[in-house]
Protein backbone atom coordinates (compact mmCIF):
# COMPACT_ATOMS: atom_id res chain seq x y z
CA UNK A 1 0.00 0.00 0.00
CA UNK A 2 3.07 2.27 0.19
CA UNK A 3 3.47 2.07 -3.58
CA UNK A 4 0.96 4.04 -5.66
CA UNK A 5 -1.00 2.25 -8.38
CA UNK A 6 0.27 2.46 -11.96
CA UNK A 7 -0.71 5.54 -13.98
CA UNK A 8 -4.24 5.55 -15.39
CA UNK A 9 -4.75 6.15 -19.10
CA UNK A 10 -7.44 8.46 -20.43
CA UNK A 11 -9.26 5.41 -21.85
CA UNK A 12 -9.32 3.71 -18.44
CA UNK A 13 -10.61 6.90 -16.87
CA UNK A 14 -13.27 7.27 -19.57
CA UNK A 15 -14.63 3.79 -18.80
CA UNK A 16 -14.87 4.64 -15.11
CA UNK A 17 -16.61 8.00 -15.67
CA UNK A 18 -19.10 6.28 -17.98
CA UNK A 19 -19.81 3.66 -15.32
CA UNK A 20 -20.24 6.40 -12.72
CA UNK A 21 -22.81 8.13 -14.91
CA UNK A 22 -25.04 5.03 -14.70
CA UNK A 23 -24.62 4.30 -10.97
CA UNK A 24 -24.62 7.81 -9.48
CA UNK A 25 -27.85 7.51 -7.51
CA UNK A 26 -28.56 9.01 -4.11
CA UNK A 27 -28.21 12.73 -4.73
CA UNK A 28 -25.00 14.72 -4.07
CA UNK A 29 -24.18 12.93 -0.80
CA UNK A 30 -24.55 9.50 -2.37
CA UNK A 31 -22.62 10.47 -5.50
CA UNK A 32 -19.74 11.94 -3.52
CA UNK A 33 -19.68 8.81 -1.35
CA UNK A 34 -19.48 6.60 -4.46
CA UNK A 35 -16.57 8.65 -5.85
CA UNK A 36 -14.77 8.55 -2.51
CA UNK A 37 -15.14 4.80 -2.26
CA UNK A 38 -14.05 4.18 -5.86
CA UNK A 39 -11.31 6.81 -6.33
CA UNK A 40 -9.85 7.18 -2.82
CA UNK A 41 -10.40 3.85 -1.09
CA UNK A 42 -10.32 1.23 -3.85
CA UNK A 43 -8.54 2.58 -6.94
CA UNK A 44 -6.32 5.10 -5.07
CA UNK A 45 -6.28 7.55 -7.94
CA UNK A 46 -6.31 10.48 -5.51
CA UNK A 47 -5.61 10.82 -1.79
CA UNK A 48 -8.23 11.72 0.80
CA UNK A 49 -6.67 15.13 1.45
CA UNK A 50 -6.56 16.09 -2.23
CA UNK A 51 -10.09 14.74 -2.74
CA UNK A 52 -11.43 16.91 0.11
CA UNK A 53 -9.38 19.87 -1.09
CA UNK A 54 -11.12 19.68 -4.46
CA UNK A 55 -14.51 19.04 -2.87
CA UNK A 56 -14.30 22.10 -0.63
CA UNK A 57 -13.74 24.28 -3.70
CA UNK A 58 -16.72 22.71 -5.47
CA UNK A 59 -18.85 23.36 -2.37
CA UNK A 60 -18.18 27.09 -2.74
CA UNK A 61 -19.49 27.21 -6.32
CA UNK A 62 -22.98 27.46 -7.71
CA UNK A 63 -23.94 24.27 -9.48
CA UNK A 64 -23.98 20.52 -8.75
CA UNK A 65 -20.97 19.85 -6.53
CA UNK A 66 -20.72 16.13 -7.33
CA UNK A 67 -20.57 16.74 -11.09
CA UNK A 68 -18.04 19.53 -10.54
CA UNK A 69 -15.93 17.25 -8.35
CA UNK A 70 -15.85 14.62 -11.10
CA UNK A 71 -14.85 17.33 -13.59
CA UNK A 72 -12.11 18.58 -11.26
CA UNK A 73 -10.57 15.14 -10.68
CA UNK A 74 -10.82 14.30 -14.40
CA UNK A 75 -9.06 17.58 -15.23
CA UNK A 76 -6.37 17.06 -12.59
CA UNK A 77 -5.58 13.60 -13.94
CA UNK A 78 -5.88 14.12 -17.69
CA UNK A 79 -5.89 17.84 -18.47
CA UNK A 80 -8.80 19.70 -20.06
CA UNK A 81 -10.18 16.78 -22.07
CA UNK A 82 -10.11 14.59 -18.98
CA UNK A 83 -12.24 17.12 -17.13
CA UNK A 84 -14.68 17.52 -20.01
CA UNK A 85 -15.07 13.75 -20.41
CA UNK A 86 -15.63 13.22 -16.68
CA UNK A 87 -18.18 16.03 -16.41
CA UNK A 88 -20.07 15.14 -19.58
CA UNK A 89 -20.31 11.41 -18.80
CA UNK A 90 -21.57 12.25 -15.31
CA UNK A 91 -24.59 13.91 -16.95
CA UNK A 92 -25.08 12.24 -20.35
CA UNK A 93 -26.68 8.94 -19.26
CA UNK A 94 -29.26 10.74 -17.13
CA UNK A 95 -30.09 13.09 -20.03
CA UNK A 96 -30.96 10.17 -22.33
CA UNK A 97 -32.84 8.36 -19.55
CA UNK A 98 -34.85 11.48 -18.66
CA UNK A 99 -35.74 12.21 -22.29
CA UNK A 100 -37.14 8.67 -22.57
CA UNK A 101 -38.95 8.79 -19.22
CA UNK A 102 -40.31 12.27 -19.90
CA UNK A 103 -41.77 11.06 -23.20
CA UNK A 104 -43.32 8.00 -21.54
CA UNK A 105 -44.72 10.26 -18.83
CA UNK A 106 -46.31 12.78 -21.17
CA UNK A 107 -47.52 10.18 -23.71
CA UNK A 108 -48.70 7.40 -21.38
CA UNK A 109 -49.06 9.11 -18.00
CA UNK A 110 -52.74 8.21 -17.80
CA UNK A 111 -52.07 4.46 -17.72
CA UNK A 112 -52.90 2.89 -14.36
CA UNK A 113 -49.36 1.58 -13.80
CA UNK A 114 -47.66 4.92 -14.56
CA UNK A 115 -50.28 6.88 -12.62
CA UNK A 116 -49.85 4.55 -9.64
CA UNK A 117 -46.08 4.96 -9.59
CA UNK A 118 -46.35 8.74 -9.50
CA UNK A 119 -49.21 8.61 -6.99
CA UNK A 120 -46.95 6.79 -4.53
CA UNK A 121 -43.77 8.70 -5.29
CA UNK A 122 -45.17 12.22 -4.84
CA UNK A 123 -45.64 12.07 -1.04
CA UNK A 124 -42.21 10.41 -0.76
CA UNK A 125 -40.68 13.35 -2.63
CA UNK A 126 -42.25 15.79 -0.16
CA UNK A 127 -40.70 13.79 2.70
CA UNK A 128 -37.33 13.76 0.92
CA UNK A 129 -37.36 17.55 0.60
CA UNK A 130 -38.14 17.85 4.33
CA UNK A 131 -35.19 15.56 5.01
CA UNK A 132 -32.98 17.78 2.83
CA UNK A 133 -33.99 20.86 4.86
CA UNK A 134 -33.25 18.99 8.08
CA UNK A 135 -29.90 17.74 6.82
CA UNK A 136 -28.68 21.14 5.62
CA UNK A 137 -30.11 22.96 8.64
CA UNK A 138 -28.55 20.62 11.19
CA UNK A 139 -25.07 21.27 9.88
CA UNK A 140 -25.37 24.95 8.99
CA UNK A 141 -27.63 26.68 11.57
CA UNK A 142 -25.13 26.86 14.40
CA UNK A 143 -26.46 29.92 16.24
CA UNK A 144 -29.56 32.06 16.64
CA UNK A 145 -28.45 34.57 14.01
CA UNK A 146 -28.30 31.89 11.33
CA UNK A 147 -31.67 30.53 12.50
CA UNK A 148 -33.02 34.06 12.13
CA UNK A 149 -31.72 34.32 8.57
CA UNK A 150 -33.36 30.99 7.71
CA UNK A 151 -36.68 32.15 9.19
CA UNK A 152 -36.49 35.50 7.39
CA UNK A 153 -35.80 33.74 4.08
CA UNK A 154 -38.82 31.49 4.63
CA UNK A 155 -41.09 34.47 5.32
CA UNK A 156 -39.66 36.34 2.33
CA UNK A 157 -40.46 33.59 -0.17
CA UNK A 158 -43.58 32.11 1.46
CA UNK A 159 -45.45 35.21 2.62
CA UNK A 160 -43.88 38.07 0.64
CA UNK A 161 -43.30 36.06 -2.56
CA UNK A 162 -39.91 37.67 -3.10
CA UNK A 163 -37.79 36.18 -5.92
CA UNK A 164 -35.11 33.67 -5.00
CA UNK A 165 -32.16 35.72 -6.43
CA UNK A 166 -33.12 38.70 -4.23
CA UNK A 167 -33.15 36.46 -1.14
CA UNK A 168 -29.70 35.09 -2.00
CA UNK A 169 -28.35 38.61 -2.56
CA UNK A 170 -29.77 39.88 0.74
CA UNK A 171 -28.35 36.89 2.63
CA UNK A 172 -24.95 37.44 1.04
CA UNK A 173 -24.93 41.10 2.09
CA UNK A 174 -25.93 40.15 5.64
CA UNK A 175 -23.17 37.54 5.74
CA UNK A 176 -20.58 39.98 4.40
CA UNK A 177 -21.54 42.55 7.01
CA UNK A 178 -21.65 39.93 9.76
CA UNK A 179 -18.25 38.56 8.79
CA UNK A 180 -16.85 42.06 9.15
CA UNK A 181 -18.44 43.06 12.44
CA UNK A 182 -19.25 39.73 14.13
CA UNK A 183 -17.01 37.11 12.48
CA UNK A 184 -17.54 34.56 15.25
CA UNK A 185 -21.19 34.21 14.20
CA UNK A 186 -20.42 33.49 10.56
CA UNK A 187 -17.30 31.36 10.88
CA UNK A 188 -18.58 28.02 9.56
CA UNK A 189 -15.90 25.41 9.06
CA UNK A 190 -15.61 23.65 5.74
CA UNK A 191 -17.58 20.49 5.16
CA UNK A 192 -16.11 17.04 4.84
CA UNK A 193 -12.99 17.82 6.88
CA UNK A 194 -13.33 15.38 9.74
CA UNK A 195 -11.83 11.95 10.20
CA UNK A 196 -9.43 11.86 7.28
CA UNK A 197 -7.99 8.38 6.79
CA UNK A 198 -4.99 6.98 4.99
CA UNK A 199 -5.89 4.38 2.38
CA UNK A 200 -2.35 3.99 1.06
CA UNK A 201 -0.25 5.79 -1.51
CA UNK A 202 -2.28 7.30 -4.33
CA UNK A 203 -1.41 8.37 -7.86
CA UNK A 204 -2.18 11.96 -6.82
CA UNK A 205 -1.00 11.81 -3.22
CA UNK A 206 -0.84 14.42 -0.48
CA UNK A 207 2.63 15.58 -1.43
CA UNK A 208 2.32 15.08 -5.19
CA UNK A 209 3.08 18.43 -6.84
CA UNK A 210 0.43 19.82 -9.17
CA UNK A 211 0.97 18.62 -12.75
CA UNK A 212 2.25 21.10 -15.34
CA UNK A 213 -1.23 21.77 -16.76
CA UNK A 214 -2.47 22.73 -13.27
CA UNK A 215 0.01 25.59 -12.95
CA UNK A 216 -1.77 28.93 -12.95
CA UNK A 217 -1.19 31.04 -16.04
CA UNK A 218 -3.07 34.24 -16.81
CA UNK A 219 -3.13 33.48 -20.53
CA UNK A 220 -4.77 30.10 -19.91
CA UNK A 221 -7.35 31.65 -17.57
CA UNK A 222 -8.31 34.19 -20.24
CA UNK A 223 -8.47 31.43 -22.87
CA UNK A 224 -10.83 29.31 -20.76
CA UNK A 225 -13.10 32.27 -20.01
CA UNK A 226 -13.14 33.32 -23.66
CA UNK A 227 -13.97 29.81 -24.87
CA UNK A 228 -16.67 29.51 -22.24
CA UNK A 229 -18.28 32.79 -23.24
CA UNK A 230 -18.20 31.78 -26.90
CA UNK A 231 -19.83 28.45 -26.09
CA UNK A 232 -22.64 30.43 -24.44
CA UNK A 233 -22.92 33.37 -26.86
CA UNK A 234 -22.87 31.41 -30.14
CA UNK A 235 -25.79 29.06 -29.26
CA UNK A 236 -27.74 32.03 -27.88
CA UNK A 237 -27.20 33.98 -31.09
CA UNK A 238 -28.17 30.95 -33.16
CA UNK A 239 -31.39 30.50 -31.17
CA UNK A 240 -32.18 34.21 -31.33
CA UNK A 241 -31.67 34.51 -35.08
CA UNK A 242 -33.40 31.21 -35.89
CA UNK A 243 -36.43 31.44 -33.61
CA UNK A 244 -36.47 34.96 -32.14
CA UNK A 245 -35.92 36.15 -28.57
CA UNK A 246 -39.48 35.40 -27.45
CA UNK A 247 -39.47 31.79 -28.67
CA UNK A 248 -39.58 29.08 -26.01
CA UNK A 249 -36.16 27.63 -26.91
CA UNK A 250 -34.46 31.02 -26.52
CA UNK A 251 -36.30 31.85 -23.31
CA UNK A 252 -35.38 28.47 -21.82
CA UNK A 253 -31.72 29.00 -22.72
CA UNK A 254 -31.66 32.37 -20.97
CA UNK A 255 -33.68 31.26 -17.95
CA UNK A 256 -31.59 28.17 -17.23
CA UNK A 257 -28.38 30.14 -17.63
CA UNK A 258 -29.52 32.35 -14.74
CA UNK A 259 -30.61 29.26 -12.80
CA UNK A 260 -27.14 27.74 -13.23
CA UNK A 261 -25.55 30.78 -11.59
CA UNK A 262 -27.90 30.68 -8.58
CA UNK A 263 -27.67 27.04 -7.51
CA UNK A 264 -25.77 27.70 -4.26
CA UNK A 265 -26.66 24.89 -1.89
CA UNK A 266 -27.50 22.29 -4.51
CA UNK A 267 -30.56 21.34 -6.51
CA UNK A 268 -33.05 21.60 -3.66
CA UNK A 269 -32.14 25.26 -3.21
CA UNK A 270 -32.63 26.20 -6.87
CA UNK A 271 -35.88 24.28 -7.34
CA UNK A 272 -37.99 27.16 -5.97
CA UNK A 273 -36.40 29.45 -8.57
CA UNK A 274 -37.06 26.91 -11.33
CA UNK A 275 -40.63 26.58 -10.08
CA UNK A 276 -41.16 30.35 -10.10
CA UNK A 277 -39.89 30.58 -13.66
CA UNK A 278 -41.17 27.40 -15.29
CA UNK A 279 -44.57 27.17 -13.54
CA UNK A 280 -45.54 30.71 -12.52
CA UNK A 281 -43.83 33.06 -14.97
CA UNK A 282 -43.51 31.09 -18.23
CA UNK A 283 -46.20 28.48 -17.44
CA UNK A 284 -44.29 25.73 -19.25
CA UNK A 285 -45.48 23.21 -16.65
CA UNK A 286 -48.25 22.80 -14.11
CA UNK A 287 -47.46 22.41 -10.37
CA UNK A 288 -48.40 18.72 -10.59
CA UNK A 289 -46.01 18.18 -13.51
CA UNK A 290 -43.22 19.89 -11.55
CA UNK A 291 -43.82 17.43 -8.72
CA UNK A 292 -43.68 14.51 -11.14
CA UNK A 293 -40.45 15.87 -12.61
CA UNK A 294 -38.76 15.96 -9.24
CA UNK A 295 -39.94 12.40 -8.60
CA UNK A 296 -38.28 11.31 -11.85
CA UNK A 297 -35.12 13.21 -10.95
CA UNK A 298 -34.93 11.38 -7.62
CA UNK A 299 -35.20 7.96 -9.28
CA UNK A 300 -32.63 8.38 -12.07
CA UNK A 301 -28.82 8.54 -11.91
CA UNK A 302 -27.01 11.83 -12.24
CA UNK A 303 -27.38 15.20 -10.50
CA UNK A 304 -30.83 16.00 -9.15
CA UNK A 305 -30.69 19.32 -11.02
CA UNK A 306 -31.17 17.18 -14.15
CA UNK A 307 -34.86 17.69 -13.41
CA UNK A 308 -34.35 20.69 -15.73
CA UNK A 309 -34.25 18.21 -18.64
CA UNK A 310 -37.75 17.07 -17.68
CA UNK A 311 -38.89 20.70 -17.44
CA UNK A 312 -37.49 21.43 -20.88
CA UNK A 313 -38.93 18.32 -22.51
CA UNK A 314 -42.43 18.61 -21.05
CA UNK A 315 -42.57 22.36 -21.59
CA UNK A 316 -41.57 22.16 -25.26
CA UNK A 317 -43.78 19.12 -25.87
CA UNK A 318 -46.96 20.51 -24.30
CA UNK A 319 -46.43 24.04 -25.62
CA UNK A 320 -45.71 22.66 -29.11
CA UNK A 321 -42.53 24.67 -29.70
CA UNK A 322 -42.13 23.10 -33.18
CA UNK A 323 -45.82 22.58 -33.98
CA UNK A 324 -48.09 19.60 -33.58
CA UNK A 325 -46.14 17.29 -35.91
CA UNK A 326 -42.79 17.37 -34.08
CA UNK A 327 -43.65 17.13 -30.42
CA UNK A 328 -40.97 14.61 -29.44
CA UNK A 329 -38.28 16.48 -31.41
CA UNK A 330 -39.19 19.74 -29.69
CA UNK A 331 -39.01 18.07 -26.29
CA UNK A 332 -35.66 16.38 -26.99
CA UNK A 333 -34.12 19.62 -28.31
CA UNK A 334 -35.37 21.58 -25.29
CA UNK A 335 -34.06 18.97 -22.83
CA UNK A 336 -30.65 19.08 -24.51
CA UNK A 337 -30.59 22.88 -24.63
CA UNK A 338 -31.44 23.38 -20.97
CA UNK A 339 -28.86 20.77 -19.97
CA UNK A 340 -26.20 22.60 -22.01
CA UNK A 341 -26.94 26.01 -20.51
CA UNK A 342 -27.34 24.63 -16.97
CA UNK A 343 -24.00 22.79 -16.87
CA UNK A 344 -21.77 25.01 -19.05
CA UNK A 345 -20.92 27.37 -16.14
CA UNK A 346 -19.80 24.42 -14.01
CA UNK A 347 -17.16 23.45 -16.57
CA UNK A 348 -15.93 27.05 -16.78
CA UNK A 349 -15.68 27.35 -12.99
CA UNK A 350 -13.60 24.17 -12.72
CA UNK A 351 -11.32 24.63 -15.72
CA UNK A 352 -10.72 28.31 -14.92
CA UNK A 353 -10.47 28.04 -11.13
CA UNK A 354 -8.73 24.67 -10.81
CA UNK A 355 -5.17 26.01 -11.23
CA UNK A 356 -5.84 28.71 -8.63
CA UNK A 357 -7.02 26.08 -6.16
CA UNK A 358 -4.09 23.77 -6.86
CA UNK A 359 -1.63 26.62 -6.41
CA UNK A 360 -2.76 27.16 -2.81
CA UNK A 361 -2.76 23.55 -1.56
CA UNK A 362 -4.58 24.74 1.55
CA UNK A 363 -7.98 23.87 2.84
CA UNK A 364 -10.76 26.17 1.72
CA UNK A 365 -13.40 27.37 4.20
CA UNK A 366 -16.84 28.83 3.73
CA UNK A 367 -16.83 32.58 3.57
CA UNK A 368 -19.20 34.55 5.79
CA UNK A 369 -21.52 35.45 2.86
CA UNK A 370 -21.77 31.79 1.87
CA UNK A 371 -22.58 30.84 5.46
CA UNK A 372 -25.49 33.29 5.47
CA UNK A 373 -26.65 32.13 2.02
CA UNK A 374 -26.64 28.52 3.21
CA UNK A 375 -28.78 29.52 6.20
CA UNK A 376 -31.23 31.31 3.90
CA UNK A 377 -31.40 28.24 1.70
CA UNK A 378 -32.77 26.22 4.64
CA UNK A 379 -35.76 28.56 4.81
CA UNK A 380 -36.25 28.37 1.05
CA UNK A 381 -36.21 24.56 1.10
CA UNK A 382 -38.81 24.49 3.90
CA UNK A 383 -41.04 26.59 1.67
CA UNK A 384 -40.43 24.12 -1.15
CA UNK A 385 -41.41 21.21 1.12
CA UNK A 386 -44.66 22.96 2.07
CA UNK A 387 -45.38 23.64 -1.61
CA UNK A 388 -44.91 19.99 -2.54
CA UNK A 389 -46.87 18.76 0.47
CA UNK A 390 -49.82 21.04 -0.28
CA UNK A 391 -50.11 20.05 -3.94
CA UNK A 392 -49.73 16.38 -3.01
CA UNK A 393 -52.22 16.25 -0.14
CA UNK A 394 -54.77 18.56 -1.78
CA UNK A 395 -54.41 17.92 -5.54
CA UNK A 396 -57.83 19.47 -6.19
CA UNK A 397 -57.28 22.48 -3.93
CA UNK A 398 -59.04 23.37 -0.69
CA UNK A 399 -62.04 25.37 -1.92
CA UNK A 400 -64.50 22.76 -0.61
CA UNK A 401 -62.74 22.39 2.74
CA UNK A 402 -59.38 21.25 4.08
CA UNK A 403 -60.58 17.90 5.44
CA UNK A 404 -63.03 17.01 2.67
CA UNK A 405 -60.40 17.59 -0.05
CA UNK A 406 -57.52 15.90 1.79
CA UNK A 407 -56.17 12.73 0.15
CA UNK A 408 -55.85 10.52 3.25
CA UNK A 409 -54.07 7.70 1.43
CA UNK A 410 -51.37 10.09 0.25
CA UNK A 411 -51.02 11.37 3.82
CA UNK A 412 -50.44 7.82 5.09
CA UNK A 413 -47.84 7.15 2.39
CA UNK A 414 -46.11 10.44 3.22
CA UNK A 415 -45.98 9.63 6.93
CA UNK A 416 -44.57 6.18 6.12
CA UNK A 417 -41.93 7.71 3.84
CA UNK A 418 -40.94 10.16 6.59
CA UNK A 419 -40.59 7.31 9.10
CA UNK A 420 -38.47 5.28 6.68
CA UNK A 421 -36.17 8.25 6.04
CA UNK A 422 -35.83 9.73 9.53
CA UNK A 423 -36.31 6.75 11.87
CA UNK A 424 -35.10 3.74 9.89
CA UNK A 425 -32.51 5.77 7.90
CA UNK A 426 -33.48 3.99 4.69
CA UNK A 427 -31.92 5.10 1.40
CA UNK A 428 -33.88 7.39 -0.91
CA UNK A 429 -34.05 4.80 -3.70
CA UNK A 430 -35.56 2.16 -1.39
CA UNK A 431 -38.10 4.62 0.01
CA UNK A 432 -39.14 5.67 -3.49
CA UNK A 433 -39.44 2.02 -4.54
CA UNK A 434 -41.65 1.11 -1.57
CA UNK A 435 -43.88 4.14 -2.05
CA UNK A 436 -44.16 3.50 -5.80
CA UNK A 437 -45.31 -0.09 -5.14
CA UNK A 438 -47.88 1.20 -2.64
CA UNK A 439 -49.12 3.74 -5.17
CA UNK A 440 -49.52 1.10 -7.87
CA UNK A 441 -51.39 -1.19 -5.45
CA UNK A 442 -53.77 1.64 -4.48
CA UNK A 443 -54.50 2.56 -8.09
CA UNK A 444 -55.23 -1.04 -9.10
CA UNK A 445 -57.40 -1.71 -6.02
CA UNK A 446 -59.14 1.62 -5.52
CA UNK A 447 -58.82 3.04 -9.03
Amino acid sequence: MNTPPPPVSLWQALKFWLKLGFISFGGPAGQIAIMHQELVEQRRWISEKRFLHALNYCMLLPGPEAQQLATYIGWLMHRTWGGIIAGVLFVLPSLFILILLSWLYIAYGDLTLIAGIFYGIKPAVAAIVVQAAHRIGSRSLKNNWLWGIAFAAFVAIFALHLPFPLIVLAAGIIGWSGGKFAPQLFNASAKHQANQKNYGAAIIDDATPPPAHATFRTARLLLVITCGLLLWILPMLLLGTSFGWQHGFTQMAWFFTTAALLTFGGAYAVLPYVYQGAVVNYQWLTPAQMMDGLALGETTPGPLIMVVAFVGFVGAYTQQFLGTEQLFLAGAIAATLVTWFTFLPSFIFILAGGPLVESTQSNLHFTAPLTAITAAIVGVIINLALFFAYHTLWPEGTESGWLSQLDWIVLVIGVLASALLFYWKMSIIKVLGICALLGVAVKFVVG
